[in-house]
C-alpha cells in the first residue's frame, strides 16, 4: 500500500486529558523509559539509558533552540491580537539570516483574532526592558497564515533579540496553560544552540549532563544536527487518507563534520534522539540519492517533498548518499548543508540510516504516530497500550521510549 492510501483513523487511541503531562518532572532524567526490542518491552528511567545502548553507537541529537514565538500586540482600541511567528519569508536563505535582521523583517505567522485586524491597521507592542516599540502590519494573506512586516525602532537589536525580550515561550496548545518562568529552561534542551524552533525537540528534554557523561563513558558517541521545529508538528491530520494531507516543510542544518561522523557509523548503530533528528537523517539519504542520480538539487527550495521517498528510483547505498552530500559541500566550499525537508515517514517507508529511536509518546492521528508505526510496525499499539496501562505520562513533558527496529 502506498502511504497516500493510509487512513488516519487506523492510527488512533484514547488519550484522556489527565494522561497528558502538563508540567515536567522535577528532574529531567527521572522520566520513565520504555524499551522496545525484538517484540519485548522492558522498563527503566532515562538516567540509565546508557545501559540499553551498545558501545560505539552514534546518538544524533537536534540542537535547535526554541524562540519566544508568541507576540501579543495591542490594537488602537486596546484589544489584544496574538501573533505566532512560524517561519521566515521565502526571501531569506535560512532561518539564521532572518533571525539576524535588524530593524525590519518579513515573517509567516498565525494570527489569533485576525478578523478584528482591519486592512491597513498597524499594531504595536511596547517592550520596557530594553525599551523598544515593535509594530506589525499585514503584507500578504494566504489560507491559514499571514505574511507580516515586523519593524522595531531599536535598530541595534536583531530579530532574535526582539523575540527574546518581547515574546513568550510557545508551549504546545494541548497543555492548556500559559507559559511560566520554569518553562524558560525546562522547555529547552541542555544542548540547544541554533535559534529557530517554535516547539521543542522533546525527546532531548530528558537528557542531563550526567546522562550525556554516562553515554560518553560507555564510548557512545554524540553528533548534533538541526531541524527547526515548526508549528506544523501539532497540525492534526484532518483528511481521511494521507493523500490530502500536506506535510509542513522545516529547515535543517547539518555540518560537514556531522556528515563525516554519520559516514563512519553507517553499520546499524545510529540512534536518533527524537523524530526531528530521525527526519533529518532520513532526509539526508534522499538528498544524497538525488545527487548520486544526477538530479537537480536546489538547497534554497524544499529539498525533499513529502512523497519523494516513495517515488525516487535507482536507490543508492547510505554510504554513497552521505559521500555525495560531503562532495557537494566541498565542491561549493560550504561547511554545512542548509535546506528544507517536507519528508513524511509513514508505514511503507524503508529506513536507510536510523536503527534506534528515542522519542516521547505522540498524539493520536498525528504524523508522528505514523512515523512510529513505520519504525516498529503494528507493535506501536502494543507499546502505547503498555504505556497507557502502566501510568506513563504522555506528550511533550511526558515520559518516553527507546525503540529498536528490526534490521532488514
Amino acid at each position: 500500500m502506498h502511504p497516500k492510501d493510509l487512513r488516519i483513523e487506523d492510527y488512533t487511541y484514547l488519550l484522556p486529558d489527565d494522561r497528558i503531562a502538563k508540567y515536567p518532572l522535577a528532574t529531567r532524567d527521572a522520566s520513565k523509559l520504555l524499551i522496545y526490542k525484538d517484540g519485548d518491552i522492558s522498563e527503566d528511567i532515562y538516567h540509565n539509558i546508557a545501559t540499553h545502548i551498545p558501545a560505539d553507537t552514534l546518538m544524533v541529537f537536534n540542537q535547535t533552540k526554541v524562540v519566544h514565538a508568541r507576540l501579543l500586540f495591542t490594537k488602537p482600541s486596546g484589544g489584544v491580537i496574538e501573533v505566532f511567528c512560524l517561519t521566515p519569508h521565502d526571501q531569506y536563505t535560512d532561518i539564521q539570516t532572518a533571525m539576524l535582521q535588524k530593524g525590519k523583517v518579513e515573517w509567516e505567522c498565525l494570527v489569533g483574532g485576525a478578523s478584528k485586524w482591519k486592512h491597513g491597521m498597524v499594531l504595536q507592542l511596547i517592550n520596557q526592558t530594553p525599551y523598544f516599540t515593535l509594530s506589525a502590519k499585514i503584507s500578504d494573506r494566504s489560507p491559514g497564515a499571514y505574511t507580516l512586516t515586523l519593524e522595531w525602532d531599536n535598530r541595534g537589536l536583531t530579530f532574535a533579540e526582539v523575540l527574546h525580550y518581547a515574546g513568550k515561550v510557545p508551549l504546545p496548545p494541548y497543555l492548556h496553560r500559559n507559559a511560566e518562568a520554569s518553562d524558560e529552561t525546562r522547555y529547552q534542551t541542555l544542548f540547544a544552540k541554533e535559534e529557530g524552533s517554535v516547539a521543542a525537540p522533546t525527546a532531548g528534554l530528558h537528557f542531563t549532563q550526567e546522562v550525556l557523561q554516562s553515554l560518553s563513558d560507555k564510548n557512545i558517541h554524540s553528533a548534533f544536527v538541526t531541524l527547526h521545529v515548526g508549528a506544523g508538528t501539532f497540525k492534526p491530520v484532518k483528511s481521511e487518507t494521507m493523500a490530502e494531507h500536506e506535510m509542513h516543510a522545516e529547515w535543517i542544518e547539518v555540518s560537514i563534520d556531522a556528515l563525516k561522523q554519520l559516514k563512519a557509523n553507517l553499520d546499524g548503530k545510529i540512534v536518533a534522539v527524537g523524530t526531528t533528528s530521525l527526519r533529518t537523517l532520513e532526509s539526508l539519504y534522499w538528498i544524497g540519492n538525488k545527487l548520486v542520480n544526477g538530479e537537480n538539487f536546489d538547497a534554497h527550495s524544499i529539498a525533499i517533498t513529502q512523497w519523494e521517498p516513495y517515488e525516487q528510483k535507482n536507490n543508492c547505498t547510505s554510504s554513497e548518499a552521505i559521500n555525495a552530500i560531503i562532495a557537494y559541500l566541498q565542491e561549493h566550499k560550504l561547511n554545512k548543508l542548509i535546506t528544507r525537508t517536507q519528508i513524511l515517514i509513514a508505514p511503507g517507508y524503508t529506513f536507510k540510516i536510523v536503527r534506534g529511536l528515542v522519542t516521547n509518546f505522540h498524539q493520536p492521528q498525528s504524523t508522528l504516530l505514523l512515523l512510529v508505526s513505520a519504525f516498529i510496525g503494528t507493535s506501536w499499539r502494543k507499546v502505547y497500550d503498555f504505556a497507557m496501562g502502566n501510568d506513563y505520562r504522555f506528550l511533550s513533558y511526558g515520559d518516553g521510549c527507546l525503540l529498536w527496529r528490526k534490521p532488514l
